[in-house]
């Protein structure tokens, strides 16, 4: 049988003792506020057995946590035969509880624009993990072409290429007792915690433990600011589970999987105390395995006893399963012409495909159009307004920008300036130094930029970690090495810095892009320029121009801008295929 009395400590006494002064209180005057003789009282200071209740309950009028006060030997003996069959019951009757309560919480996702909520298992598919977080390799940018480079002059660039085994995220969890889940925006870290949570609830992952799910903004947010074991207890109650004790013991026993969800989530004015609750439980309930997500370069923060990975972007057969998934219940052929038309003719597509977030999104704008667009950019261009705000917007969620006064169209200037710089220079990968060199540059040309910088005290790097944090863009792929998220996002933000030049400098803008016109890793700029031009004629007689200048040169320069100009006279004279979506 388990104790029904408790003790108090040494150094518990020592603590009790120093509550009862700071609380200005006596021992008799302990008993009268409690309601109970002063005998208890007397032998709770003294080291001796007192009722567990009566022993919680002085603890807890002195502000303390009655497992930190109580002496070792006198909780229960895991041990002892009859114990452990008893925590055992306690666990299972637990999982009853919170089973419906998880069940509801995660069982049910919502997927952007969808008009009903969907079952997550409806939609799930295993995600990998990246043992070493990517950023932290230490590769030259050589090394990075060399893993990213399909053809040798560089036609077709892979920049999500990781030369890392993946590993399947349960066999991680299982694995590994604390651990921190890096990822980009849109990666799945919420769903796949969420489906942690329901495997566990249902008996399918680590059955012999109860599944706690909870969302860190939520926490933070929370009246009065509890410790986090008492929000985990309140949880509890809400379920049925009214006696604090079993929370404890389930909790000091190490039979509960704590998921951690959003750190990055948390206002910066919480953040402090939130990590130091985090660190808090993790310390005094250390026998539990605790899994947190946070975004990449959300915060500098790590946990000492923490393994941290990486979510690994969708390979091919994870997007084809997500795509079966999506469309399953319609025609399934549907599918197939998704994977199909993603393989064959829409390369830059299938790049964003490796983000679930953005996989979903061409899943909805094929679904309700059969097919994709013929003009891109306006698909590219509701990908990025997901990433540079809708995500978080639809979640409610209000990020700390150290670059807020940069309103939405100051980013885009921002990063088109960075991405046609680059793209320009043929790079595809560029040191942090230079790119923040760029983001300093791009500051102090702004017309408001002093006022700028006299509010913000601007900070390049600061600038950097926030659009890779919050938005995802700009991803670090080795220690100091950075590249855009995807090469068709530096190619739309090229296009755009000519499409957005000042009249007076259009003609310019023009004759640099047309530099380009023979080289075919610009063949997608000069669409997307056309495309997204009012009125592409000045443009598309410059390339003619350019292109008789070519005739005497280099035969392959030539036909290969001849190519390239044909196909934009075809483009352009098509009707334009209608694409809204809303």
């Amino acid at each position: 049988m388990s104790r029904r009395s408790l003790q108090a400590s040494t150094e518990g006494i020592k603590k009790a003792q120093a509550a009862l002064i700071r609380n200005s209180l006596t021992q008799q005057a302990l008993a009268e506020e409690l309601s109970i003789s002063r005998q208890p009282v007397s032998k709770f200071f003294q080291g001796k057995a007192v009722d567990r209740y009566i022993f919680g309950t002085i603890c807890e009028k002195l502000g303390l946590e009655w497992d930190e006060i109580a002496s070792f030997c006198s909780l229960p003996d895991v041990d002892d035969a009859a114990s452990t069959s008893q925590i055992e019951s306690l666990v299972q009757k637990a999982r009853e509880k919170i089973h419906d309560s998880i069940q509801r919480r995660c069982g049910i996702i919502r997927v952007l624009d969808k008009e009903q909520p969907i079952s997550l298992d409806s939609i799930y598919i295993d995600i990998n993990i990246l043992e070493r977080v990517t950023g932290r390799r230490r590769l030259s940018i050589t090394e990075l072409l060399q893993t990213c480079c399909h053809t040798e002059n560089c036609e077709r660039i892979d920049l999500g290429n990781i030369d890392q085994e993946r590993v399947p995220a349960l066999e991680v969890v299982e694995r590994y007792n604390k651990l921190m889940i890096w990822g980009k925006p849109g990666s799945g870290k919420t769903t796949f915690l969420k489906w942690v949570a329901t495997q566990c609830n249902i008996g399918q992952f680590l059955c012999n433990t109860v599944p706690i799910f909870i969302t860190l903004k939520d926490f933070a947010q929370t009246r009065g600011q509890p410790s986090l074991s008492d929000y985990i207890t309140a949880q509890f109650e809400e379920c049925g589970v009214v006696e604090h004790q079993v929370v404890q013991t389930l909790l000091s026993q190490g039979r509960s999987l704590l998921l951690l969800d959003g750190l990055d989530e948390v206002k910066q004015a919480d953040l402090n105390w939130v990590l130091q609750e985090i660190r808090a439980v993790s310390t005094r309930f250390c026998a539990n395995s605790i899994v947190i997500t946070c975004r990449i370069a959300a915060l500098e923060y790590s946990f000492e006893e923490f393994t941290e990975v990486e979510v690994a972007d969708f390979d091919d057969q994870q997007i084809a399963n997500f795509v079966a998934k999506w469309f399953q219940g319609q025609d399934t052929v549907e599918a197939e012409r998704f994977v199909q038309k993603l393989q064959v003719q829409h390369q830059p597509l299938k790049e964003l495909a490796t983000n679930p977030l953005l996989l979903s999104l061409l899943c909805l704008v094929f679904e309700e159009k059969a097919d994709f667009p013929t003009h891109c950019s306006q698909l590219y261009k509701e990908g990025l307004d997901l990433l540079l705000k809708k995500w978080d917007a639809k979640r409610g969620i209000e990020r700390n920008q150290v670059y807020k006064q940069l309103f939405r169209q100051r980013k885009e200037d921002l990063l088109s300036q960075i991405a046609w710089t680059t793209f320009e220079r043929g790079e595809y990968f560029f040191k942090q130094n230079a790119f923040e060199q760029g983001i300093y540059h791009y500051i102090h040309t702004l017309p408001e930029g002093s006022t700028f910088l006299k509010t913000l005290q601007v900070d390049s790097e600061d600038i950097l970690k926030s659009i890779e944090a919050q938005h995802g863009l700009l991803v670090e792929r080795a220690r100091g090495v950075y590249s855009f998220s995807h090469i068709i996002f530096q190619k739309y933000f090229a296009a755009r810095k000519i499409v957005t030049s000042p009249p007076h400098h259009a003609e310019e803008a023009f004759k640099n892009l047309v530099c380009h016109m023979s080289e075919k890793c610009w063949r997608e700029v000069f669409l997307l320029v056309v495309e997204m031009l009012p009125n592409p004629d000045e443009l598309l007689q410059l390339m003619k121009r350019q292109l008789d200048s070519l005739l005497a040169g280099d035969e392959k320069e030539y036909e290969n801008a001849k190519k390239l100009l044909i196909a934009l006279q075809a483009f352009t004279s098509e009707a334009p295929h209608t694409y809204s979506h809303h």
